[in-house]
């Protein structure tokens, strides 16, 4: 994922070089957008949440990038300032998701940070710069995308790239009408009319490509798999590898150049993201070891008290139980009441069983038998 959308940075600058930036962001979700709303279901997420993933990893990240690297930011240092969507991501998640923030993650957010900082510090100042309005512009970017991560990550799809195909249906409109408006229409159809004339149309035709084919639709299917199995605390620091990759390729590419420092720099993300992703390790204490003990002897008292109580449960009787078989013959019932005279019926009978007594439980949960009560009572002669 990190070296796929490291590409992405010199692939854009290929396509920047021909459509301007606010048609670059509508193309490149357009052309994922249109097979999508036909062939692909959408996805069983609340709208809400589809939305905001939409506006902002697809808006608000790509308008201010695009618009920065067409205001001179290099695709290097672009791809460094925008992964300050990681500890955006980390903030956002912890205050508006009550994501647990551990000691680790903030030590390896910090760290990695670190390293951005100084490689920002060294092309901004050693290596001619570039205008803050456009790093400001990259910086917004860079808190749309922790938007949009927390928006997937609240999504929870069952599916993450059909998540991230219909999210492509999101920016297309609002960003071709603001091409319209921003950049002209004149300038619009004369970019989408000559693409495949020249040189320079033909790489942007490509870079376009690579953008939509791969760091869309597999780099971002990968991240939204990660963000919707894990916590986004955890997935976020992984963004910053990004910039490692983004700038390696600008200088084999473009002809970026890349000091030394900044390549030690870049070591120093890859330790601060292994560090903050990396799982606590929790190691058992004397203390630990010494409760274990009592706790298997209360446990098995407790399994040997439930297991006694269910012995002397007393079972459970029925009113149409079998208490006596009668034999065939004559068959007296008599039946009284108080105050009034007794009556007897006598006839004959063929076997059968008849409920005459009631069980009760007893000690050691042994069931008796008792004797039928002296106003429901049977005889048998034969």
């Amino acid at each position: 994922m990190a070296v796929l959308w490291g590409l992405n940075f010199p692939a854009t600058e290929l396509a920047l070089q021909h459509f301007p930036p606010l048609l670059l962001v509508a193309l490149r979700f357009a052309l994922v957008a249109v097979p999508t709303v036909l062939l692909v279901p959408r996805p069983p997420v609340p709208l809400r949440w589809l939305v905001g993933y939409g506006l902002g990893f697809g808006v608000l990240q790509f308008l201010f990038l695009y618009r920065a690297m067409d205001l001179g930011m290099p695709p290097g240092l672009a791809s460094i300032v925008l992964q300050s969507s990681a500890p955006f991501t980390v903030l956002l998640g912890a205050v508006l998701l009550r994501e647990r923030l551990t000691r680790r993650r903030v030590v390896g957010v910090l760290v990695a940070l670190a390293g951005l900082a100084g490689i920002a510090v060294h092309r901004g100042f050693a290596a001619g710069g570039a205008p803050l309005l456009a790093v400001l512009l990259v910086l917004a970017g860079g808190l749309g995308w922790a938007l949009g991560n927390l928006s997937s990550r609240l999504a929870r799809p069952p599916r993450p790239l059909h998540l991230v195909l219909w999210m492509s249906v999101v920016p297309p409109l609002p960003m071709a009408g603001a091409s319209l408006v921003v950049e002209g229409p004149e300038r619009v159809m004369t970019a989408l009319t000559t693409a495949a004339g020249s040189r320079t149309g033909l790489l942007a035709v490509a870079g376009l490509a690579y953008v939509v084919l791969l760091a869309t639709l597999v780099g971002s299917g990968v991240w939204t798999t990660l963000l919707a199995r894990h916590p986004s605390g955890v997935v976020a620091p992984f963004s910053m590898l990004v910039p490692v990759a983004g700038v390696s390729s600008s200088w084999l590419l473009l002809g970026d150049r890349t000091a030394p420092v900044e390549i030690a720099l870049g070591a120093v993300v890859v330790v601060g993201v292994l560090v903050g992703a990396a799982p606590p390790r929790r190691r058992p204490t004397t203390l630990d070891a010494g409760a274990q003990a009592p706790r298997a002897r209360a446990r098995s008292r407790a399994a040997s008290t439930a297991s006694s109580r269910a012995a002397r449960s007393p079972r459970s009787s029925s009113r149409r139980s079998p208490a006596a078989v009668v034999p065939p013959g004559e068959v007296t019932r008599s039946r009284s009441s108080e105050g009034c005279s007794p009556l007897s019926r006598t006839s004959a009978a063929v076997p059968a069983s008849v409920p005459v007594a009631r069980r009760e439980a007893v000690a050691r949960g042994r069931p008796a038998w008792t004797p039928a009560s002296t106003s429901d009572s049977s005889s048998s002669s034969t």
